[in-house]
């Protein structure tokens, strides 16, 4: 064994010290040989203190659910035999005290087979079963068989006051990070470019737009990963249209950042200011350099990986990326906790190559993300932490691979050659398996793992362990509009706001029967400036919940400080810049309340209103809304006129009433 691997063996052994002094499952005494009675013992003394604790508290503030895509027993057999040797463990994953599997086959969606089960799924099908509960077909990204969008954990989360966060080593558009903040029929229909797969789902078709123009909708608190090439892509249709997704973005108030650098900088991210981290165009790079499988193996001469040049800052780990998110997602000063899905993706990846150290290297990698959650939820107390996987692959051990088959032999962490094979295909990509796959988790709720569940089960584990509310029109019963209480003069900039929309991620925006397209919810809020209509009168303003269907209308009235009575349209004295185009009241229909325009002339002292609609000082001075504090008429003194010594007083109607109505409906 060389002095490299040596040093990364003694490594993991400290790291494994640092969790299990905490209080996760403990491993035996290491100082036996494993040809010892008792020797190979995983387990130091008795353990059902663990399943005790977890039958007690099944609630919890927080989850934290990793994913290894592809992890089945036999890649976690294969790193741990590699790294740390037969009788070793992965510090994160092997520590977990509870445990079981479950079930991953999706469904056929159409033909004679149609709802009936496909015993080997992909990640969208997978994804989609923890993340909504429901079962579906290859392909599909938070969808059923009908291509009905299923709320998500993610969403349900946030609708719930939570904070959320979603971290992957993939694109953030890969299928695995994809369900959680996405529905689209085609798992590829990743940026506005992706034409050919994203049909109806298309903004320029009348959907929902691709998965990544729906990641910035759902707006999770924290997103890393990579995938950065659909961002650079423009938006064909919509209120963003003809911009990039990274500018969209910024206008939307996310912190957008590429490098660790940029990452490092970041100390907060919220509904507010969510982060955006996008560090690659494509996948990250891996941890280990590629492994080349050929067909019987290489038994004379067993290999030993190599770590990647290319990967990145060790800020950008996996490990790094999940610490990172986990330190701005908690506030131990909130009663609302945080949802967290971290993604290991490549192990699957490497596995369709037949690339052994590529997929070693990953299953380590979200091994150490595995210890950051359970060194946190240790700590903390009040999290659960779930350990699983999306569907089996193709990599097994072996006593000797065929010399039809791809594999490779590798020297392990104990000195001994170990055969990994790859057997599924002879060129091309390797395959998918139908077995079951691991569960495990520590901290509340964490025993409804145990024993044989199905994926769909994750679903329901993780809402029932957090107490979430699935019912979003109810999340939204309390949606009410916030509307200026003045009178809003014709072309005069307002703003409509609205609050209570907890249960949407987005509202639609109307005004006097015109779509002002939809705005973003921030903590249950919208607030959006608008344009008033430019004809005096009473103007409805209507919110929708987008995903809610709660709707919420009310009216604001337009017009100017002159408009009264059976003044003509000359009375309007503030229509101008200088109050004395009111003199010009003759247009009305009664001429002599034309002349009540000079009324006007009192407003010049107004001009800060950039309106014009000021008929005296203190209206003028509100410069915007031309509304007297209290709404109370205001006297205009009589001017001398040169030559006819013509005196002319009136009032003029300063205060305006909002005449709000409001009613609610959900569908």
């Amino acid at each position: 064994m060389t002095s490299r691997h040596s040093r990364r063996v003694r490594h993991s052994v400290l790291a494994a010290g640092a969790v299990t002094a905490l209080g996760i499952l403990a491993p035996a005494a290491a100082s036996a040989a494993v040809s010892d009675h008792g020797g190979a013992a995983r387990h130091d003394g008795d353990n059902t203190a663990f399943v005790r604790e977890a039958l007690e508290d099944a609630s919890a503030k927080n989850v934290i659910l990793l994913i290894g895509d592809g992890m089945g027993d036999s890649e976690i057999t294969i790193a741990h035999n590699y790294a740390y040797g037969a009788g070793g463990e992965l510090p994160g994953i092997d520590a977990l005290p509870l445990s079981g599997s479950y079930s991953t086959y999706s469904l056929h969606r159409g033909g004679d087979y149609a709802g009936k089960p496909n015993y080997v799924p992909d990640s969208a099908a997978t994804g989609t079963a923890w993340a909504t509960g429901t079962k579906s077909y290859n392909g599909a990204i938070s969808v059923d068989l009908d291509s009905v969008a299923h709320d998500t954990v993610l969403e349900l989360a946030k609708a719930n006051g939570l904070r959320t966060g979603n971290v992957s080593t993939a694109e953030i558009q890969d299928a695995t990070p994809a369900v959680q903040l996405a529905h689209v029929d085609d798992r590829k229909c990743y940026g506005p470019d992706s034409v050919d797969r994203c049909g109806a789902d298309a903004l320029d078709a009348g959907g929902a737009g691709s998965i990544s123009e729906q990641i910035l909708g759902a707006r999770a608190d924290v997103v890393l990963g990579g995938g950065s090439a659909s961002f650079s892509q423009t938006a064909r249709a919509g209120q963003w249209e003809g911009q990039t997704l990274f500018e969209q973005a910024r206008e939307r108030g996310y912190q957008v950042v590429t490098t660790a650098a940029e990452l490092g900088e970041v100390t907060h991210a919220d509904q507010a200011e969510p982060l955006l981290g996008l560090f690659t165009p494509g996948n990250m790079p891996t941890r280990m350099s590629e492994s080349v499988a050929v067909p019987g193996g290489n038994p004379e001469a067993p290999i030993e990986c190599q770590a990647n040049p290319d990967r990145l800052a060790e800020e950008l780990s996996l490990g790094s990326m999940t610490q990172k998110a986990i330190d701005l997602l908690d506030d131990p000063d909130s009663t609302e906790g945080f949802f967290l899905q971290v993604e290991g993706a490549s192990i699957d990846k490497r596995n369709h190559a037949a690339d052994v150290c590529g997929q070693i290297g990953e299953t380590v990698d979200l091994d150490e993300a595995v210890q950051a959650a359970l060194e946190f939820a240790q700590q903390d107390g009040e999290t659960l932490v779930i350990v699983t996987a999306d569907h089996a692959h193709t990599s097994q051990i072996v006593g000797s691979v065929p010399d039809h088959t791809l594999g490779n032999t590798l020297l392990t962490a104990d000195g001994s050659p170990m055969n990994v094979a790859y057997g599924t295909a002879t060129t091309g990509s390797q395959q998918h398996t139908g077995a079951q796959v691991p569960i495990a988790g520590y901290g509340p709720g964490a025993a409804n793992v145990v024993g044989l569940t199905d994926q769909t089960d994750t679903f329901f584990t993780v809402v029932n362990t957090l107490g979430l509310a699935t019912d979003l029109p109810a999340l939204s019963a309390d949606a009410a509009l916030d509307l200026p209480e003045a009178l809003v003069a014709p072309a005069a900039e307002f703003t409509i706001a609205g609050t209570g929309f907890a249960g949407d991620r987005q509202v639609r925006v109307g005004l006097a029967g015109e779509d002002l397209g939809t705005v973003d919810v921030i903590d249950g809020r919208v607030s959006l400036p608008a344009t008033a209509p430019a004809a005096t009168g009473v103007a409805e303003v209507e919110l929708v919940g987008v995903q809610s269907d709660v709707t919420v209308t009310g009216t604001v009235e337009i017009g100017t400080d002159g408009d009264e009575g059976d003044a003509g349209t000359g009375g309007d004295a503030g229509a101008g810049a200088d109050g004395t185009d009111g003199a010009d009241g003759t247009d009305g229909a009664d001429g002599t309340d034309g002349a009540d325009g000079t009324d006007g002339t009192d407003g010049a002292d107004g001009s800060d209103d950039s309106q014009g609609t000021a008929g005296s000082e203190e209206v003028g001075d509100t410069g915007g809304g031309g509304v007297s504090a209290g709404g109370d008429r205001l006297p205009v003194t009589g001017m001398q006129l040169t030559g006819a010594a013509l005196m002319a007083a009136g009032l003029v109607a300063a205060g305006l009433m909002l005449r709000a109505r409001h009613r609610r409906s959900a569908a």
